[in-house]
């Protein structure tokens, strides 16, 4: 049964004793991924089963996260310093450090359907525990093995003088998962059981996310546990995530909506945005000399823009990354929609502004929003958006004024229409969003801007069930109208020639992170008759001392099927695959391919019987190499353009130079030839320059005191240098 208020308590065991008490000791917990984990709360109910065996818990949940430890020396003495920086006294979730050391007891299983990207490549267990999920079946999945409790980080706040609590960055499943839970409780009497976790350090978002004190059966708030919300520090871009950024964002247009995923790429495409914005001229300037406009002009005239956004955009994205953010302060993102169907598409025709004139009103009745003698919901409906001031009173078919006047609510009478227009009618429209995001992460000072936003601006995100973000079912209508002109923007890692997108596996089966909700917004791509999907990713991948293509014949695991190709995108451009038949699709996917492999690729095509026996690429396209990449977007580099860290950074100047040589060392390690080459080199007698002095004590080996320390720091020294 559930209760009125909840049980507000200090002591998490109680709350675990209570749970168990109503649930019985089969536990299936929902826990949100990312920040949004209840992590003292999943620690206590995990510590209980781990020292009771009869206790049977599962937990099903995605993407946990972890303080970076390192594994090998370096980068220990690398994370080390910076996670307490960084993380500061974030909880690690013991149920993730024992799952990743191979220790969880026989009576406890934990389901993933998204990964930290790579992190359990190697963990039998994590992997064959894995749900192969879109994002927007979670829920229903978690219904199937039997959820019966939901864990989850709440931000509490006030609204109109009255205690609430935000569901804040995740109410992506938990909205839609409390539904089904209370749903099957009234059909067959299935106890479940919510709870909360306060930390004040989580923003307090609005829109759907906002819950009644009613909706928990118990709330944990303990101040000592209020503790750093888990922020993923700003890596570096690279030249090539730039290049793919300027590229994507010609194929952004005005009045548009936009998905981002999260990433390099991500942080590229943003920062082309804002430069396409800010500096139009000297954006211009770029695709000119970039060549962009001469080879691509064609399709950007077709399906994109160059221009600066004078009508702007809206946001809607399963996961709010820190872009959005910037693109809101950089007058981008800056279109407004409402969850209203009549207002809407008086605003797609372009019939009525965000400002509230007699017209407004007059639409409404025209087209039967409200009635010509207006009922109380009528009433309520108009004070809701704003048509109406607030401070209006209706009682009796009658208007009360903020002055005592009273107006029939009666419009089929002119001078009742005219007194209330004068009297009656608000400034701006109300209850519109820029924003409608299902979960966000980011770093530290993501969520202190969050926080910092004034109440009315961060109303204008709208945090919601990711059923309401990822699909058009159940709401159709409304999002064919908010998403005019949609651009799905995400990566993937390869790519085949016939056209089939690899993102989250590999062809031996092992799952590399997850499908989310990719598949859901390719579809949606294709289900929006303006609407178009952009897949992005690098040419090539580094494998040691190989360089591999991430353009491929063909490969043994597919995310997104092939009948469901559109747009590709690589540092050597754009390539159209939506309408195109297989030797065209081929073809565009050659012009954006590394030359050092499209020969290879194009004679497998024609052993295969996809492309004709002549058939040779066309010379503008076979000069795809990094070099030409990295000369060309240097000047630009230099006028300050396409930084490393567009966005900032938590990582000192010294560890940037520190972690570009670890990154190289790191992958110089998966090849033993460049290896025992780097090792050889160490061995030989030479200086260590005194510029190297604070990079090396940052790393505790400018004094030595073991073979291991000398020869990590001579290697250290080669990669400094070929850095200098």
């Amino acid at each position: 049964m559930k209760l009125s208020q909840p049980v507000i308590c200090s002591d998490e065991n109680k709350i675990v004793d209570d749970v168990l008490l109503r649930l019985g000791k089969t536990l299936v917990v929902g826990t949100p991924l990312a920040a949004g984990k209840a992590n003292h709360l999943l620690n206590a109910f995990y510590n209980r089963a781990k020292a009771d065996s009869t206790i049977s818990l599962t937990i099903v949940s995605a993407l946990t996260l972890e303080r970076p430890k390192g594994n090998s020396l370096l980068e220990k003495r690398f994370l080390g310093p910076f996670t307490e920086r960084v993380f500061g006294d974030y909880p690690d979730l013991e149920y993730e450090l024992d799952r990743t050391n191979n220790r969880l007891p026989d009576n406890i299983q934990i389901m993933d359907f998204y990964f930290p990207a790579g992190k359990f490549l190697n963990n039998p267990v994590a992997q064959q525990n894995y749900i192969s999920s879109n994002y927007t079946h979670v829920a229903r999945d978690m219904m199937d093995r039997g959820a019966n409790l939901i864990l989850q980080l709440v931000s509490p706040g006030e609204i109109e003088g009255k205690k609430m609590f935000s569901l804040s960055c995740n109410p992506d499943v938990s909205l839609d998962l409390q539904k089904l839970m209370r749903l099957r409780e009234e059909r067959d009497g299935t106890p479940f059981a919510v709870v909360g976790q306060v930390n004040p350090n989580l923003p307090f978002m609005y829109g759907d996310a906002v819950q009644e004190p009613g909706d928990f059966d118990f709330i944990l708030d303990r101040p000592d546990y209020y503790y750093r919300i888990f922020g993923t520090p700003k890596m570096s871009v690279p030249d090539r995530e730039h290049i793919i950024g300027l590229y994507v964002s010609t194929l952004i247009k005005d009045e548009g909506e936009l998905q981002i995923g999260i990433g390099a790429i991500g942080d590229a495409f943003v920062n082309a945005l804002i430069m396409r914005q800010e500096n139009n001229q000297k954006y211009q300037q770029v695709l000119k000399d970039l060549g962009v406009i001469d080879k691509f002009g064609h399709l950007i005239e077709k399906m994109g823009e160059t221009g600066v956004f004078d009508k702007g955009l809206f946001g809607a994205s399963e996961m709010v990354i820190d872009g959005f953010l910037y693109l809101y302060k950089a007058g981008i993102l800056k279109r407004v929609v409402y969850d209203d169907l009549p207002l809407q598409r008086l605003l797609n025709e372009g019939l009525i502004r965000h400002e509230v004139t007699a017209t407004t009103l007059e639409l409404l009745l025209e087209r039967k929003a409200v009635h010509m003698q207006l009922s109380q919901e009528d009433f309520v409906y108009l004070v809701k958006y704003g048509v109406f001031k607030e401070g209006l009173c209706y009682n009796n078919s009658t208007i009360e004024t903020t002055n005592g006047q009273l107006i029939p609510a009666d419009f089929t009478k002119e001078e009742n229409k005219k007194q209330i227009v004068e009297q009656c009618l608000g400034t701006h429209l109300k209850g519109g969003a820029v924003i409608h995001g299902g979960f966000f992460l980011g770093p530290q000072n993501f969520y202190q801007a969050l926080k910092d936003l004034p109440e009315k601006e961060r109303m204008l995100i709208n945090m919601r069930s990711v059923q309401r973000i990822n699909q058009l079912y159940g709401h159709e209508e409304i999002d064919r109208l908010q998403r005019k002109n949609a651009r799905f923007v995400n990566t993937c890692m390869k790519v085949t020639l016939s056209g089939s997108i690899v993102s989250d596996g590999l062809e031996d089966g092992r799952v590399v992170s997850g499908v989310g909700g990719q598949y859901n917004f390719v579809a949606m791509a294709h289900a929006l008759p303006d609407g178009r999907s952009l897949m992005n990713l690098r040419a090539t991948r580094e494998v040691g001392d190989k360089v591999e293509s991430s353009i491929v014949w063909n490969y043994g695991h597919a995310t997104i099927p092939r009948h469901l190709r559109d747009i590709v995108v690589t540092e050597y451009g754009i390539a159209n695959l939506r309408s195109k038949t297989d030797s065209e699709i081929i073809k565009e996917l050659l012009n954006i391919a590394d030359s050092r492999f499209q020969q290879s690729l194009m004679q497998q095509a024609k052993e295969a019987g996809k492309l004709e026996p002549d058939y040779q690429i066309l010379r503008e396209f076979t000069n795809n190499y990094p070099h030409i990449i990295e000369e060309k977007i240097q000047t630009f580099k230099q006028q300050g353009f396409f930084q490393r860290f567009p966005f900032g950074t938590d990582f000192t100047e010294e560890e940037q130079f520190v972690g570009r040589a670890l990154k190289v060392l790191k992958n110089k390690k998966r090849s033993k030839k460049l290896m025992l080459k780097l090792i050889l080199r160490a061995l030989i007698p030479q200086p260590i320059p005194a510029e190297y002095k604070p990079y090396l004590e940052r790393m505790g080996l400018w004094e030595v005191k073991s073979l291991e320390e000398r020869l990590l720091r001579k290697l250290l020294v080669l990669e400094f240098k070929r850095f200098d």
